[in-house]
């Protein structure tokens, strides 16, 4: 588990859930919430594309897909039938941290639901027959991907800002990877990540602890580790100029810029929640500094957004615009002076806290449901540790001005970034 307690965390005294390791090192959160009728499950597995080796890209999520396929007990779709059957809900998830499964049924339900879901994620058979129908499956979702123009620009920055990490590879692979592949690489890579000691199981709803532990233990019984091929993983040096690019793509009406720095992983959380609390403040809402500058008062852009990605090695930060292509270059300069505006002239305590409050009224809705809570739980257990969730308002309220400034004078910089200016295509 990754240390990541600093001077700014006090002792995790107000972490609302249980948690619970097993004996065979499986994770249990548990948090009963009486007034809801449901419960969910929701399993992550520190399994997502950045366990992959190169040779492997797109194995994380194809393996999400075969899970579905059925074990010895459960055949190809049985587990659909078993959760739809109770008026449940099922889906799945696969990012570049994790993949993660969840299920939302009655409470009443779990004990004939809840091994079901643990039987398809410890005992996945990943049949022959089912695994070529189901690699088109996943080609199908690959060439819708480059239908989407937004996609595609998104993937073309992080291949420019992640020139070694994964992080910079497509979640979904690509078609000459995935046709090499062989069940036999996914059941031996399904077999060495699927362990105990990669897994978190959340619990959150109306059932009892007891019942809820005896059912997790009985359920998540795992056999050996296989050994299969592991990723080497480097440290992305950090950006030193502007990198910039440029793509022509049909069926694109309007241009966009998209632009990124790298920020630090969940090595330094106080310093990812500022840069969080940041983006807000550049383009979060109709009064943020650059909504109301370029689309508001400028009219220079048709849209214009930011976004804090928190991830596990290193985190993202991005400035998205829609406009017209002739606005390019105002806007990206535009964009730059105001980054160095914050850099050297702190926020005042008003706009600060305004920022802070919306912050911290989205944190609150996000947490609304049974399901909110567990996949927040669930999320920072992988990346991190589950009780550091609880903590994210009690960061932001504790920022003052002069500290942020001094976030934006280090990750901010307008002279060292990544650039992709999507254009419509002249053809």
């Amino acid at each position: 588990m990754i240390a990541l307690l600093k001077a700014d965390f006090s002792p995790f005294d107000d972490f609302p859930a249980h948690e619970y390791r097993l004996a065979n090192g499986l994770t249990l959160i548990y948090q009963q919430l009486p007034a809801s009728p449901a419960v969910v499950v929701d399993v992550w597995v520190r399994a997502g594309a950045i366990a992959e080796p190169d040779a492997w890209s797109g194995m994380a999520h194809f393996l999400e897909h075969m899970i579905f396929k059925g074990t010895d007990r459960l055949p190809p779709g049985k587990f659909d039938q078993i959760i739809e059957n109770r008026g449940g809900l099922t889906n799945a998830a696969t990012s570049y941290d994790y993949a993660h499964y969840y299920i939302n049924t009655a409470a009443s339900d779990l004990p004939e639901t809840l091994p079901c879901l643990a039987d398809l994620l410890v005992n996945a058979a990943i049949p022959d027959e089912e695994f070529g129908l189901e690699r088109e499956v996943v080609l199908e979702e690959i060439r819708q991907s480059q239908d989407d123009p937004d996609g595609l620009g998104f993937q073309a920055l992080m291949e420019s800002v992640y020139r070694q990490h994964p992080y910079g590879r497509p979640i979904l692979g690509d078609p000459e990877t995935l046709m090499a592949r062989s069940p036999e690489e996914m059941r031996c890579f399904h077999r060495a990540h699927y362990q105990p000691e990669n897994m978190t199981v959340v619990v959150v709803g109306d059932v009892g602890w007891e019942s809820v532990r005896e059912e997790v233990e009985k359920s998540f019984s795992f056999g050996s580790p296989a050994v299969c091929p592991r990723p080497t993983i480097w440290a992305e040096p950090p950006m030193t100029e502007i990198r910039r690019q440029e793509l022509a793509l049909p069926r694109l009406e309007q241009a966009r810029l998209l632009m990124a720095w790298v920020a630090p992983g969940v090595e330094d959380m106080r310093t990812a929640y500022g840069l969080d609390l940041l983006s807000v403040l550049l383009a979060g809402g109709r009064t943020s500094r650059l909504v109301r500058e370029l689309r508001e008062a400028r009219q220079l852009v048709q849209d214009v957004g930011s976004g804090f990605s928190l991830q596990r090695d290193s985190s993202l930060f991005t400035i998205t615009a829609w406009l017209e292509p002739q606005h390019l270059g105002q806007v990206e300069a535009i964009i730059g002076d105001r980054l160095a505006e914050l850099a050297a002239v702190a926020v005042s305590e008003t706009e600060l806290n305004r920022y802070k409050r919306l912050l911290c009224n989205d944190y609150a809705f996000s947490t609304e449901t049974a399901g909110q809570v567990a996949g927040l739980y669930g999320y920072y257990s992988t990346i991190a540790q589950a009780r550091l969730s609880v903590r994210y308002p009690g960061v932001i309220q504790s920022f003052q001005p002069e500290e942020l400034r001094q976030l934006a004078c280090q990750y901010l910089s307008p002279l060292r970034y990544a650039a992709t200016v999507l254009l419509p295509s002249l053809h």
